[in-house]
């Protein structure tokens, strides 16, 4: 068994933060040592727990459309991997929306994963916690600011807000996503994907 089939036997298996799970441990990531677009969310909702397949919902569906990606496209392992900052799904706060990953899970497997995705051109980092994981004091005050300064993070990573409907209000007060970023993404994720 090589290094990355056991790491990724002992993701599969992980139950660091079970204690803190409502529907209990289910990691839910994609990865290869061939890929070459990494995207990083924040964690499972209950649909993708459920199929245990990432971003298999309406946040999915935008950000595939995002992406100009057929769902085939998108889960093809070989050449895109996912992996959230939170493997697992987290529960519901009292607002109704999604708890913050587990705190521990990010800083336990990302460092140890990234040492097998030698091939990765693009990560994308999709949403506040992702970003604030990976740009750390670099990142913005806000998520706003952040995405809205994405040339300064390129060529390495890109930033977006979480395509779910929480944001659609945000997408219409910033049509410079849809004018400027969009265009670049698609562009580079395709230049990626199709070299």
């Amino acid at each position: 068994m090589s290094a990355f089939t056991r790491l990724v036997a002992e993701m599969r298996a992980c139950t660091l933060c079970a204690d803190r799970l409502p529907l209990g441990p289910k990691p839910t990531f994609r990865i290869s040592q061939s890929a070459r677009l990494l995207l990083v969310g924040q964690a499972p909702g209950t649909k993708v727990h459920e199929t245990g397949i990432p971003w298999n919902d309406r946040s999915g569906d935008r950000l595939r459309e995002w992406l100009q990606l057929d769902r085939e496209s998108f889960y093809d392992v070989r050449r895109i991997a996912i992996l959230p900052t939170g493997l697992c799904y987290p529960g519901v706060d009292k607002n109704g929306g999604d708890r913050p990953p587990c705190p521990l899970c990010a800083p336990t497997w990302h460092p140890m994963v990234w040492p097998h995705l030698k091939k990765v051109g693009l990560t994308l980092l999709i949403g506040s916690y992702a970003q604030a994981y990976y740009l750390g004091v670099a990142r913005g005050a806000s998520m706003h600011e952040t995405v809205s300064r994405w040339r300064d993070f390129l060529p390495k990573f890109l930033p977006l807000p979480h395509p779910s409907w929480r944001n659609t209000a945000w997408l219409r007060r910033n049509p410079w996503f849809e004018a400027e970023l969009l265009p670049e993404l698609r562009q580079r994720v395709h230049a990626l994907l199709d070299g």
